[in-house]
């Protein structure tokens, strides 16, 4: 049995520890900083076998080289020469063997230019979306285009519905207060944002979140919906999904 859980990092990240019951071997994605991850390992006995890397940023790379020097595990990422420590170096279409479960890597720009995910088919499908889908919302673009962030969320966006939701910070309060701006009509916004408040007042985390919720409540999967275009038309151009889009990523940073 494939269990994932959150190791809290810095003030909002989160490090996703696999692992299964019957094996002390388990993977961890995206370890900005290794001190939380050796702690746990430490303390319930773990050995860190192999570590999935999403895209460059600092608070998700941060912790390869303490992490490597003690475990020596395998390292998985993407096609960016300038990550240090990676052994396989994957691109959209190719799969990687981890913890029994087979994962499709798929290239998500937006964010990042290199930024990849990691997606399982079976129950329940997993996607490890690092910074491009949040729950209630998107990546700032960092260094990609708006037309190339909408494609990638369109992507994910069309996986099973069933599949969880793995982002890799806690800002679905946040989001969810800028969905209600950008979605005003929306009342499955409210439902969530009570769940989410409640959660995260027992200390609780929001994540993983689930496509067909996204669905219902995240503005960025949303652009193709009249209630969506017309709040985006009080910030600049709508006439469009893309152009939606890329009204609400740019509403977004400075709401």
């Amino acid at each position: 049995m494939l269990s994932v859980t959150p190791i809290p990092a810095f003030s909002d990240n989160y490090i996703w520890l696999l692992r299964q019951d019957t094996s002390p071997d388990v993977t961890v994605v995206d370890p900005g900083d290794a001190s939380p991850v050796i702690d746990l390992l430490e303390r319930e006995g773990l050995t860190l076998g192999t570590i999935l890397i999403t895209h460059h940023h600092h608070d998700h790379t941060g912790g390869l080289p303490e992490l490597i020097r003690q475990y020596r595990p395998r390292v998985i990422g993407p096609q960016n020469p300038d990550i240090e420590g990676i052994d396989e170096r994957l691109a959209e279409g190719d799969e990687c063997l981890v913890m029994g479960r087979r994962f499709e890597v798929l290239e998500v720009p937006g964010h990042t230019l290199d930024h990849i995910a990691f997606f399982a088919a079976g129950i329940p499908p997993l996607l490890f979306c690092g910074d491009t889908l949040f729950s209630a919302g998107c990546g700032r673009l960092f260094e990609g285009s708006p037309e190339q962030m909408h494609t990638s969320l369109s992507k994910l966006a069309a996986l099973p519905n069933e599949t969880l939701v793995f982002a890799a910070h806690e800002y679905t309060l946040a989001n969810l207060r800028f969905a209600k701006a950008a979605d005003p009509h929306n009342t499955a916004i409210d439902e969530y944002l009570e769940e989410c408040r409640r959660a995260r007042e027992q200390d609780k985390p929001t994540l993983p979140s689930n496509l067909a919720r996204e669905h219902q409540v995240n503005p960025f999967l949303r652009a193709n919906q009249p209630g969506v275009q017309q709040a985006a038309a009080t910030q600049g151009n709508a006439d469009s999904p893309l152009s939606t889009f890329a009204t609400l990523r740019a509403w977004k940073d400075h709401f």
